[in-house]
């Protein structure tokens, strides 16, 4: 992507109701404004909230929102260039159930409040392979902590990846801690019975991956309380 064309994404998102841009400052040194308040000031509802958390260009979170209208969907990447898609498909097709925002995730529970969220799906992260990369890979143990905060006591999470190095990376954890596998398989377009809203929505680099025959994995999980 040239940069005329990120500029003019970045200026295009400012424009949205539906993105929201915090800087850093805004997340770490002030309480932020929507935090604990996401259904109260945007969404206006008491409706169970989503987040997709490396959202990419938003296909999945909009997929997700008009699957399911009773929830809200949040879809949170630190590259808004890439989720102007996402956002601005929702509001050219009216989807209100669904927002964005700009934010790393290892922030993420300086943007939402404990308990404040019922599920996180986590859709083909890096899987981070080297050794000295460990702590940026989104299923390690300090990710998990900072979503266990945010996630109410029953609060699901899902893992939906390319990367077989992952999926055993991350079974094994959560084995080790004694948290609560529901479900994990290995090749979920291959095997009778995987949960439809897994296989029925794909991104543009999913359908890739499945035209190449890469096994798209997926796990999912509850905390241990």
């Amino acid at each position: 992507m040239g940069s005329k064309n990120k500029l003019k994404r970045f200026k295009e998102n400012e424009t949205f109701t539906n993105v929201f841009q915090p800087s850093r400052e805004d997340l770490v040194d002030t309480i932020y404004e929507l935090k604990g308040k996401w259904n109260a000031v945007f969404f206006k509802n008491n409706n169970p909230i989503v987040l997709e958390l490396g959202c990419g260009k938003g296909e999945y979170s909009v997929a997700l929102a008009k699957k399911f209208p009773e929830k809200n969907f949040i879809g949170v990447d630190i590259k808004g260039a890439r989720f102007w898609r996402g956002a601005k498909t929702a509001i050219e097709e009216d989807i209100s159930n669904v927002a964005f925002l700009r934010a790393q995730i290892e922030l993420i529970d300086n943007a939402f409040a404990e308990n404040e969220v019922d599920e996180i799906w986590i859709t083909f992260p890096d899987p981070q392979i080297k050794y000295k990369r460990t702590k940026h890979r989104l299923t390690n143990t300090a990710f998990l902590n900072r979503y266990q905060h945010i996630l109410k006591p029953k609060g699901v999470m899902n893992l939906k990846t390319d990367s077989e190095f992952m999926h055993g990376y991350t079974l094994g954890l959560l084995h080790g801690a004694g948290h609560e596998v529901l479900y994990a398989n290995h090749d979920v377009y291959r095997q009778e019975g995987s949960p439809e809203e897994v296989t029925s929505i794909q991104t543009f680099y999913e359908s890739q991956y499945l035209k190449e025959n890469k096994p798209i994995t997926y796990i999912k999980f509850k905390f241990k309380q």
